[in-house]
């Protein structure tokens, strides 16, 4: 227990070594080496070999007879032990996953050291080491599984304790998260890609959770190819509950994804998945309207391909076993049919009744649909469906390289490019008020890049650490165009407003249950994150400790439209008569917030007995309220202004804390070891 009593003291020592919640992605390997007799066995050499890319792990046993060697990325491993006096054990197909913590114990007969024995059967691979709650999606189950748009967040719902919240839905993209793990809030989940943070989603808008870091990077679809197209995916692991002090910031799940890397033998692939309305029937909807109104235009063309292997130069350099590349790109082409809808417009009468320049806003919504029902207070039906189109493109290059045999190094560049247009509606059902020729275009770019190094240090010491820069830019652009007849308008030069796409102007007409409005404008948000992560595992008798560090600085742009002016009409009477009823203007500063966020934790795995471990840690985090890097600072609270609130909510308010989070479990394995 001597060790355990010094928790404390060699926290403060990792708290003022250096600046940098570490999470990494590598497994881990660790057991005890006896004889036959059962007496443990010092300074035997343990072999771990990469069946892919051929790279060599080494370690030794302590003076107990326990072993540990880390940093070991997810595949395929053959485990070789040996010691003189003794045979040589070698067990081949260790399958190793993301964050495994697995447990391989060893008898070793007695003989030679050149004789070698080959354990086909024993222990199983799994986790004996902690009591955290996970659940990992491989590769191969990813390929043998179809996916809607080629996203993984189908598969993230497989966790036990997780729901979802209208995933890929466009409208809530920086707004709010989209899985509650175990009734946390859907911002209140960690992302991480190659071992250091994915919570790099940006937003135009003040209200929600990107701009704080609280949420993943999206596509403007709503997909994850932002994170990691699934062809670049290794694996995945979702950590749920009653996990290490290893992990933290968010009190939800922990969502790590690995990256592939390229192996000895060259391989690629090619694939075109396509979807086209001229294989479907007509929808029930649209086939219940009077005439009947024809399909709208569906078209899916999901295209791309991988290609790996070793870097080499023909009579200069020869990289198998040494150096590896894996590149990745994913096309989306989408039009996307809307069902026919029935919307509240203008009618004729209305139209023609209306001042200038008021009819001209009034004759950018579609025409009524002949024959349909006159609705009264002006209004009339335009009963109609139509498609919406997006796309994306995702990039991915992955480099690693091994060092001699003590230190591995990797770099992984992505870029995800991606735009989605979506149409408003004035449905009679109320459900929006925005008028179908308004079109809504989003678009985002997440670039990505991470530089990780692993070494085996002297002293049964092994190194994890990565640094990372990534930077996001959204954009969002509100027009109007001829879709039903309508006649575009610019607002902005209507009312005098500007002309550049930084304002926001609404006309809306409400009478008696309906709301039609014609809305333009333009806003632009970015996000940009940099990291650095550095973990720290050593071996001392029974006791495997991990300390880590992690020092993260966000500083996104939140830039809403400027000014934003209102007209609101509440009858018929009023647009005839140009006479208000409502109406304001006002304008917005762009936010520059700068979040800092440290954290540093200590793990200790204690294998207690040979049938006892007891996973101990502490973690400590400083995520203070945000500063600004220049322009207003955020309101304190309370805000005296709603503008703001909600931006800054988590962070002035729940995020001021300095607090010490104790983390324990206790882990009792029935088998014998």
């Amino acid at each position: 227990m001597k060790c355990l009593c010094a928790l404390p003291l060699l926290l403060l020592i990792l708290c003022g070594a250096t600046s940098a919640l570490a999470q990494s992605t590598d497994a881990t390997i660790s057991g005890v080496v006896v004889d036959p007799a059962g007496r443990v066995i010092p300074g035997a050499t343990i072999e771990i070999v990469n069946d892919e890319t051929g790279v060599h792990y080494s370690g030794e046993t302590n003076g107990v007879g326990i072993y540990t060697v880390a940093i070991l990325p997810p595949g395929q491993y053959r485990v070789q032990v040996s010691k003189i006096g003794f045979k040589t054990l070698i067990k081949p197909g260790i399958i190793l996953n993301v964050q495994s913590a697995v447990a391989l114990n060893f008898t070793l007969p007695l003989g030679a050291t050149s004789e070698s024995i080959t354990v086909e059967a024993g222990s199983s691979a799994i986790n004996t080491t902690d009591g955290s709650v996970s659940t990992v999606i491989d590769q191969k189950f990813v390929e043998n599984i179809p996916l809607n748009g080629r996203s993984f967040q189908d598969l993230i719902l497989l966790t036990p304790g997780i729901v979802t919240n209208t995933p890929q839905q466009t409208s809530g993209l920086g707004g709010s998260g989209e899985f509650s793990v175990n009734g946390q809030r859907t911002e209140s989940n960690s992302y991480m890609v190659d071992g250091v943070s994915a919570n790099t989603g940006a937003a135009y808008f003040v209200t929600g959770g990107a701009p704080s870091g609280s949420l993943p990077a999206s596509t403007a679809l709503g997909t994850t190819q932002a994170l990691v197209s699934v062809d670049a995916l290794q694996e995945f692991r979702v950590e749920s509950s009653t996990y290490s002090a290893e992990y933290g910031r968010n009190p939800g799940g922990q969502f790590a994804m690995v990256t592939r890397s390229g192996t000895n033998d060259w391989h690629g692939s090619v694939f075109n998945y396509f979807r086209n309305d001229a294989l479907d029937a007509n929808s029930w909807f649209n086939d219940n309207t009077v005439p009947i109104t024809p399909k709208s235009a569906e078209r899916q063309n999901d295209f791309g391909g991988t290609f790996g292997g070793p870097t080499s130069i023909p009579r200069l350099y020869n990289g198998k076993n040494r150096t590896f590349f894996f590149f990745s790109y994913e096309g989306l082409r989408l039009v996307q049919p809307q069902d026919v809808t029935i919307n509240a417009v203008p009618d004729q009468t209305l139209r023609q009744s209306a001042p200038a320049p008021l009819d001209q806003v009034l004759n950018a919504f579609p025409l009524p649909t002949p024959n349909t029902p006159d609705l009264g207070g002006g209004l009339a039906e335009y009963v109609g469906g139509w498609s919406t189109p997006s796309q994306l493109d995702s990039v991915s290059l992955r480099l690693d390289h091994a060092i001699g045999d003590h230190a591995r190094i990797f770099f992984r560049y992505s870029q995800t490019p991606s735009d989605s247009a979506s149409r408003g509606n004035s449905q009679l059902n109320g459900t929006g008020y925005e008028s179908p020729s308004v079109v809504t275009t989003s678009s985002y770019e997440p670039r990505t890049f991470t530089l990780g190094v692993t070494s085996e240090l002297p002293g049964r010491l092994s190194n994890d650490l990565r640094a990372n820069l990534t930077t996001n830019v959204n954009h969002s652009l509100v027009t109007t165009d001829s879709f039903g007849g309508a006649t575009p308008v610019n607002l902005a030069q209507l009312q005098g407003v500007g002309t550049q796409p930084a304002y926001t102007v609404d006309v809306s007409l409400y009478s008696g249950s309906y709301a039609l409005g014609i809305l333009e404008g333009g806003e632009i948000g970015s996000q940009r994150q940099w990291a650095v992560v550095d973990t720290l595992g050593a071996l001392r008798g029974n006791h495997n400790f991990k300390f880590g560090i992690d020092w993260r600085r966000l500083t996104p742009t939140v830039n809403p439209g400027s000014p934003y002016v209102s007209y609101l009409y509440f009858s018929d009477a009023s647009v005839a008569a140009n006479s208000v009823d409502y109406g304001f203007a006002e304008s917005s500063t762009a936010f520059y917030p700068v979040y800092a966020d440290f954290s540093a934790f200590i793990q200790d795995e204690w294998h207690a007995t040979p049938h006892l471990n007891v996973s101990l840690g502490l973690r400590w985090e400083i995520n203070p309220a945000p500063g600004a890097a220049r322009g207003l600072m955020p309101y304190p609270w309370p805000i005296p202004q709603r503008l703001c609130q909600a931006a800054y909510h988590d962070s002035a308010v729940a995020r001021r804390r300095r607090q010490w989070r104790p983390v324990s479990s206790l882990h009792y394995e029935m088998n014998r070891v």
